[in-house]
């Protein structure tokens, strides 16, 4: 049985069955993702990112005498500056909701800017929890051909205010054996207690796999780098991998060991700077890859290490570095290297695209670096954080059944066109 707590009040449900017959797929289900930029309420990309992880940092840190374990802990979703959307349906008929890609999450919700319809398919978790307006129901989700019923949504009962989407798409996972799962949406909080031996997951990969429409539980994620403020230029890959967006093989590593980055996709590397001399900037250490951070962020001693390599500069009016046509003229290569594989982020890959500079408050003629800084030393088994500006440049994959993360050159790896 689930149980749904929301600051003591209980909600309890259990699953119904579809009875309606469900499509396999024999390949991956594909849909196109949408870059926006959120011109309201982000004054600082840089900033925006450190909050984010932060939250992320805290839920931790508030679960740390929990006994029970989970893959990929839920995620707090916070204002975030760039970011991918997809169109979702849920209900039947479907209401259409743009919904952020989250690989930090398990959750599926709406209610950010449009509101949950019912419709004949809604099967409501439990009462709305007096005082933070938040909901579950079970539903019919479509994405793209797929439609997975008895999907768990979470809803937030009143639309929060600048937010700029409907709703988060929870692309991580959870384990089957019970445990605590905690999801913040701004200021409210839903969490989603598993009981031990009910094999049930939010996330809407491992429910369309356990429903036999998934032939493994995997996602892979298509973005590319762009000049526009809002663009259709990615893609979302559910049950496998888009092999026409890949160049060459992908090289897939086990999900890290070292806490807390085990808790979300999290791997080992080692960041270096340049080929002659090679200037190592982050030691071999854990982090996170995430499609909801927009920068690369390091840190704070790599991110130093790296700011002085460079020889930039911290632009007040951004919060990014900045460096001069000279500096950009002559600036390496960074190197990724994971799992014994290196990956090349080339100098364009390292900078914020020109032509929206003036978007983030920047000046037009100005080059701005999309390193940053994490907030917090080395050693803390969360020592940066891929964001989305990095997943540009590569397919990514992420299996949560193995579990294992998987990269891929792309067409745009080494494109110039920031």
């Amino acid at each position: 049985m689930w149980h749904v707590f929301a600051l003591g009040a209980v909600l309890l449900f259990t699953i119904s069955s579809s009875a309606t017959p469900l499509a396999t797929f024999a390949s991956a289900v594909t849909l196109p993702l949408a870059r926006r930029f959120n011109s309201t309420g982000i004054a600082n990309i840089a900033e925006a990112d450190r909050s984010r992880i932060k939250l992320l940092k805290s839920q931790i840190a508030s679960d740390a005498s929990k006994s029970t374990k989970r893959s990929v802990f839920s995620a707090p979703i916070t204002n975030e500056a760039v970011s991918y959307s997809v169109s979702v349906g849920i209900g039947s008929p479907a209401t259409i909701y743009s919904l952020l890609v989250d690989t930090s999450s398990a959750v599926t919700w709406v209610g950010g800017g449009k509101p949950y319809v019912h419709t004949s398919t809604s099967m409501s978790a439990g009462d709305t929890v007096i005082g933070y307006h938040t909901a579950g129901f079970f539903d019919t989700v479509t994405v793209g051909q797929m439609v997975v019923p008895d999907q768990f949504v979470a809803v937030s009962e009143t639309t929060l205010s600048g937010f700029g989407s409907d709703g988060g798409l929870g692309l991580g996972s959870i384990l089957s054996d019970g445990g605590l799962y905690e999801y913040y949406v701004s200021k409210l909080r839903l969490t989603v207690y598993l009981e031990s031996g009910f094999p049930v997951n939010p996330s809407i990969v491992n429910n369309a796999f356990s429903q036999g429409q998934l032939n493994v539980e995997e996602v892979g994620i298509y973005f590319q780098p762009t000049t526009s403020l809002s663009i259709t230029n990615g893609e979302l890959s559910f049950g496998g991998v888009d092999s026409s967006k890949i160049v060459g093989q992908i090289q897939t590593v086990a999900i890290t060991s070292t806490s807390p980055a085990s808790q979300f996709i999290g791997i080992n590397q080692q960041v270096t700077l340049g080929t002659s001399p090679v200037v190592e900037i982050l030691p071999e250490t854990a982090g996170i890859v995430d499609a909801s951070t927009t920068l690369v962020l390091l840190a704070t001693d790599a991110f130093t290490r790296y700011k002085a390599a460079v020889g930039a500069v911290l632009d007040s009016e951004t919060g990014l570095l900045k460096i001069t046509p000279a500096q950009f003229a002559t600036l390496g290569s960074l190197f990724f290297n994971i799992n014994g594989v290196s990956y090349e982020f080339t100098a364009n890959a390292q900078i914020w695209p020109r032509s929206l500079n003036t978007a983030i408050g920047g000046n037009a003629d100005s080059i701005y670096v999309i390193v940053s800084d994490i907030g917090a030393p080395s050693g803390q088994g969360f020592d940066f954080v891929n964001g989305f500006t990095f997943i540009e440049r590569f397919y990514t994959v992420y299996n949560s059944a193995l579990p294992t993360f998987g990269l891929a050159q792309t067409d745009f790896t080494f494109a110039t066109t920031n």
